[in-house]
């Protein structure tokens, strides 16, 4: 139906889009997109770790059809996040699908950085296309006078070195050589030194820069370590009578002959006596209980004090010294709450909440209550007071030797502190590592990884079955968590003793301690687990009976069941395996066909150390299954022979292709940790 001029909707008219005049100089072609490592869109620093590899990689093209090229510029960053002329070159190499890579390795704990310059590739396209035209039959002169060009424009510019200029002087020469057949010039043209040549000396006037990223570079123990928990007060104890920091360093040779690389210690500092807890986490204590390690605080002293029984701090640095000596670091629990009997609690009673009643708030998680301790108000109005004390804390230690903290619930203080604290101790102090004991939701995990936490505990513990273990590996290896995020595997601790380890004797725990050791960079148990201690408070829960945290608990460590002898083999193969195990984004699981066995890969940078971790998850019964392995992807040729040889048994087996049966009998043996090598 036709429709009358006047009742028409009037539109205004639309603005005409703004299109930007033409550069007057020669704009960039290559986009750079999806660098890696970068975390919060460079916001936050990636983490790397001296020695371990680190693979950069970003997708570079441009548009039409000629190739592409790129570098990785790292170094020092200089103030104010500048690029320094002295920062080192690495090429990238093509991954495939526009994706390009380069490894860099570490050499020096620190702020790091780099950057990705990408350009089209000139000289490369030039050659292709000649290639391809002479292949044709086509005389390709012209072709061959533009290749001179090419050198003798990158010859020409400013900044080319005199070396570099005379070398491309005499590649012209030789492109131009009428005597040679232009075959012969090709193959001139070709040669690698040519072509890194001209790569080297292109013309970056219109390159594309991506970055600078930010990398924080950690010490080794950051990115590969094995860690021992022990509490100091049952070493050497006759009850009532505590061990002390004199008899537990006693226990150090020990520790360090299982190859541990890390002890750790629960709250070294005095415990509160009000609404202290006794033995099995029962509320009322006796005279002489010893109550929980982290009710920290009373009349002797609060964060900065250590507990009377276990000695003076004069031990305490005997205690650290000997660790040392023993080839051990100490790491220490920094556990912020305090119990009612702190001093801080009269002092800076605007430290912590308070009820309505005017009593202050104890910790709770309905329906638990921990009457036994205080958390912090973080978010006081003396808050600067608050964060500079906690922060005098770390450095109080630090300066009596600690550099590595495990920290104590860290979800449930503000991620500003954490940040701050964090970068406030690295300031002065880049050698200090944090492992935030963080069980909660993933989101929190990761942010506090992102904020600086050098390694973080997982799930680990409850990953039992072929599926949860293949899932939760993959997502730890193979997506972008790699940049930011290093998990360290605990089988136990003195508060998880997961059903697996209850029901499943002696063979849980070896299964435990072979996935933990060999599929993690760092991995950690609590003492007693070599004796297999496997009885929980009660049934359907994850905690001990006669629980560390409530009571002395001295142990026969010359029993003949211990798996002492075990755990130093795990040890010793991971410190012989060091490339691979440390280089978590190489890890693969290779396909097995049994759902109660799983195989695992582990490959170093180089390709030429390769593990196989074959385990049995049933601890109860034998399992056999067929190995499917991605041969390729391992570095090894499928038409030749190759040797297992079995790191925890001496045995070796001769393979050939991708295809191998295992059999694996608790009873005997519940893994192979398999070295795959060339016979």
């Amino acid at each position: 139906m036709a429709t009358s001029k006047d009742t028409v909707p009037s539109r205004r008219p639309r603005a005409a889009a703004t299109v930007p005049a033409p550069a007057a100089t020669p704009t960039a072609r290559v986009v750079i997109e999806r660098p890696r490592p970068v975390v919060e869109c460079g916001s936050l620093p990636a983490k790397a770790t001296v020695g371990i590899p680190v693979t950069i990689t970003a997708s570079i093209f441009a548009d039409g059809h000629d190739l592409v090229m790129g570098w990785v510029r790292h170094g020092w960053p200089g103030a104010g996040g500048d690029i320094s002329d002295r920062w080192q070159e690495l090429p990238m190499r093509a991954l495939g699908d526009d994706r390009f890579g380069a490894v860099l390795t570490p050499a020096q704990e620190g702020p790091w950085a780099f950057e990705i310059v990408g350009m089209p590739d000139l000289y490369g396209s030039w050659l292709g296309d000649l290639r391809v035209r002479l292949d044709a039959g086509q005389d390709v002169a012209l072709e061959l006078e533009e290749g001179a060009g090419m050198a003798e424009r990158a010859a020409a510019l400013t900044g080319t070195a005199e070396r570099d200029r005379q070398a491309l002087t005499s590649l012209a020469t030789r492109l131009r050589d009428p005597s040679a057949t232009q075959a012969h010039r090709l193959q001139e043209a070709a040669r690698p030194p040519a072509v890194t040549l001209m790569r080297h000396t292109a013309d970056r006037g219109t390159a594309t820069h991506s970055g600078p990223w930010r990398l924080t570079v950690e010490r080794e123990l950051a990115g590969f370590s094995a860690w021992y928990e022990m509490f100091p007060r049952s070493e050497g104890a006759e009850p009532p009578r505590s061990g002390t920091f004199r008899t537990a360093a006693a226990r150090l040779p020990a520790v360090a002959a299982m190859g541990f690389d890390v002890v750790y210690l629960p709250p070294i500092h005095p415990i509160g006596r009000s609404f202290r807890k006794g033995p099995n986490n029962v509320t009322e204590a006796a005279p002489g209980d010893v109550g929980s390690p982290w009710a920290i605080g009373a009349a002797e002293g609060g964060h900065t004090a250590v507990h009377p029984d276990l000695g003076t701090l004069d031990d305490f640095t005997f205690f650290v010294a000997e660790a040392g000596r023993q080839g051990l670091e100490v790491a220490l629990d920094y556990a912020l709450q305090c119990s009612p009997d702190h001093p801080w609690v009269v002092e800076h009673p605007g430290w912590f909440r308070h009820r309505a009643d005017g009593s202050v708030r104890y910790a709770e998680n309905p329906p638990k209550r921990y009457q036994d301790t205080y958390p912090l108000d973080f978010g006081t109005a003396d808050r600067a007071a608050l964060w500079t004390a906690l922060r005098d804390v770390a450095l109080f230690w630090i300066r009596r030797g600690v550099r590595i903290f495990r920290v104590d619930n860290p979800h449930t203080k503000p991620f500003a502190f954490w940040e701050w604290l964090i970068a406030e101790v690295h300031r002065h102090h880049p050698d200090v590592i944090f492992l935030a004991e963080a069980f909660t939701r993933p989101a929190v995990m990761q942010r506090l990884a992102k904020l600086g936490f050098s390694q973080s505990y997982t799930y680990f513990t409850w990953r039992t079955s072929k599926a949860e273990l293949s899932e939760y590996l993959t997502e730890l290896s193979q997506t972008e968590r790699v940049d930011w995020f290093r998990p360290n595997f605990w089988v136990n601790t003195p508060d998880i003793l997961h059903a697996y380890l209850q029901q499943g004797g002696p063979a849980a725990f070896r299964v435990r301690a072979t996935l933990a050791a060999m599929t993690a960079p760092s991995w950690g148990m609590y003492s007693g687990y070599e004796l297999c201690e496997r009885v929980a408070a009660e049934p359907g829960s994850e905690e001990y009976a006669d629980s560390e945290k409530y009571q002395l608990r001295p142990r026969d460590w010359a029993r003949p069941d211990s798996l002492a002898p075990y755990i130093t083999r795990l040890n010793e193969i991971r410190h012989r395996h060091r490339g691979a195990i440390a280089l978590l984004p190489a890890l693969r699981i290779q396909e097995i066909r049994n759902d109660s066995m799983l195989c695992v890969s582990r490959v170093n940078q180089a390709r030429d150390d390769v593990l196989l971790v074959v385990v049995n998850l049933d601890p109860h019964h034998p399992q056999e299954g067929t190995i499917w392995l991605d041969l390729e992807g391992l570095g090894i040729p499928a038409d030749i022979p190759f040797e297992a040889h079995d790191e925890l048994t001496g045995t070796s087996y001769v393979w050939q292709g991708p295809e191998s049966y295992v059999r694996l009998d608790p009873a005997q043996q519940s893994a192979h940790v398999l070295h795959l090598r060339r016979r």
